[in-house]
């Protein structure tokens, strides 16, 4: 995206040199200004430009966070929290300068209730480090969104991932979280217990505000039950149209499957070498199942019924653990499979949300606007909730192929609005998305720009994000 299209932010000079100088005085070595350090800050997956933040802070509490931003309010400094850098539409960047919060020494499990199937964390664990100390719990927590991402990165963009079918997003399972407002004020947003219709539901507002409204310093989290049984396989369709068909049908028939992605033909190329996979080189559907071993069994057997109905299998499944791993690597690993797809090039990953008896009519028009534009684009897809990812293969020093991406993406953007669905499923907003905020919402970007301006008149909390420019 040109940066003439990003929202512009005002430098305030001489307020970054005062907390700068304040932030160095107060923090030492955990306050650094060196360049490198400032670009990887910044850092984006896509052809926005860096935008480098001035100085970058590693607290280690609440109240260093609270500092921090209380020392930026006072000079009109910005503020950009950050997590690990896996977001994708260019969240991190500091058009305005500022202050990048690193959010990686607050990385402590701060407490587990596992007779209430709940935990307290720092907003730098990952989501792997929590699945490792729960082990011996026989807990875990589901939200998977591919990469090892922050927990409270996962909070600030919603993020979700091929278990959301059945476990919802990070929405439906963060309980309450504390917050830095950016006045400096802490606020905690919520207590442990499972429901209440006490006051607004703050824990919601800030889950998914991308770092605009506050920074998350803890979170409560749902947990569940590791499975006595999982099984998962793959199965392959004559065509897309079929492959979803399979989804809904599964859907309606009530069958509780955790996973169900699917993966367009291009895309299992690129798997199938990459991963060595034996499987045909056609439109497949990626499942997984979690119960009793009984239970599993009978949902796959039921779920190869419906396949074969719609001339797809055979669906070949297993719940031998180390064949399952195999099979979901490849799945996880379809960003860098798709890369061999065009050597040298790199990825801009997308994605949009539909509903499910929208999902074929949306891929298939896809594919074919792909074709038209003469584009290399895999496609994989959270079918189980209408939600697909398409990576288009481009050179990122060519100004001639990143304008044909950026009007590719502003297709699929739009076809995806006109189903009744939304311009991103996960990925989020950030200065990526935002043109077609206002062709989804409508008036309630005013509501929403009206909630920021009450909660950061300054408007120091991550700007240039999320709203138009």
């Amino acid at each position: 995206m040109a940066i003439e299209k990003l929202a512009r932010v005002n430098r305030e000079e001489e307020g970054i040199a005062a907390v700068l100088g304040i932030l160095k005085q107060r923090f030492g070595e955990r306050f650094q200004t060196g360049q490198a350090i400032r670009e990887q800050h910044a850092h984006t997956t896509t052809y926005i430009p860096l935008q480098p933040p001035d100085g970058v802070a590693f607290p280690e509490s609440t109240q260093e966070v609270a500092e921090i931003v209380s020392a930026c309010a006072a000079h009109r400094v910005p503020v950009i929290p950050f997590g690990v850098g896996t977001s994708l539409e260019g969240h991190v960047n500091a058009p305005g300068g500022g202050i990048s919060i690193d959010m990686g020494r607050m990385n402590r499990v701060l407490a587990v209730h596992a007779e209430d199937l709940d935990c307290t964390v720092e907003p730098g664990v990952t989501r792997e480090q929590l699945n490792t100390y729960l082990r011996d719990t026989g807990l875990f927590f589901p939200i998977d969104p591919g990469a090892n991402a922050t927990l409270g990165g996962m909070a600030a963009t919603r993020a979700s991932g091929t278990n959301a079918v059945r476990y919802g997003t990070m929405r439906d399972n963060v309980m309450a979280l504390t917050a830095v407002m950016a006045d400096g004020r802490i606020v905690r947003t919520g207590r442990r217990a499972r429901k209440s219709s006490a006051g607004y539901d703050l824990t919601r507002l800030i889950v998914g505000s991308e770092g605009t409204l506050g920074v998350i310093t803890s979170l409560t989290l749902k947990l569940y039950g590791i499975p006595q049984a999982i099984s998962g396989g793959v199965c392959p369709f004559p065509s897309l149209e079929r492959a979803c068909e399979a989804v809904i049908a599964t859907i309606q028939m009530g069958i509780p499957v955790a996973r169900i992605e699917i993966v367009n033909q291009l895309q299992m190329k690129a798997m199938i070498g990459y991963s060595r996979l034996d499987y045909p080189e056609s439109p497949c559907l990626f499942l997984e199942f979690h119960g009793s071993e009984a239970g599993v069994a009978e949902q796959a057997g039921s779920f190869g019924e419906i396949a074969a109905d719609l001339g797809g299998g055979p669906f070949r499944w297993t719940a031998v653990a180390e064949e399952r791993a195999a099979l979901w690597k490849a799945r996880h690993d379809a960003y860098w499979s798709s890369l061999t797809l065009r050597p040298g090039a790199r990825g801009l990953s997308t994605d949009v949300c539909v509903p499910i008896s929208r999902l074929a009519e949306c891929i298939a028009e896809t594919e074919a606007d792909i074709d038209r534009m003469g584009l290399i684009a895999p496609i994989v897809g959270h079918a189980g909730d209408g939600n697909f990812h398409v990576l288009v293969l481009i050179d990122m020093d060519s100004a001639e192929e990143i304008a044909r991406a950026e009007e590719f993406v502003a297709r699929l953007n739009r076809r995806a609005i006109a189903m009744d669905g939304t311009c991103t499923g996960e990925h989020g907003i950030g200065q990526g998305k935002s043109p077609f905020l206002v062709e989804e919402h409508g008036e309630g970007v005013e509501v929403m720009k009206a909630v920021k301006a009450a909660l950061d008149p300054l408007g120091i909390m991550n700007p240039g994000k999320i709203f138009p420019a």
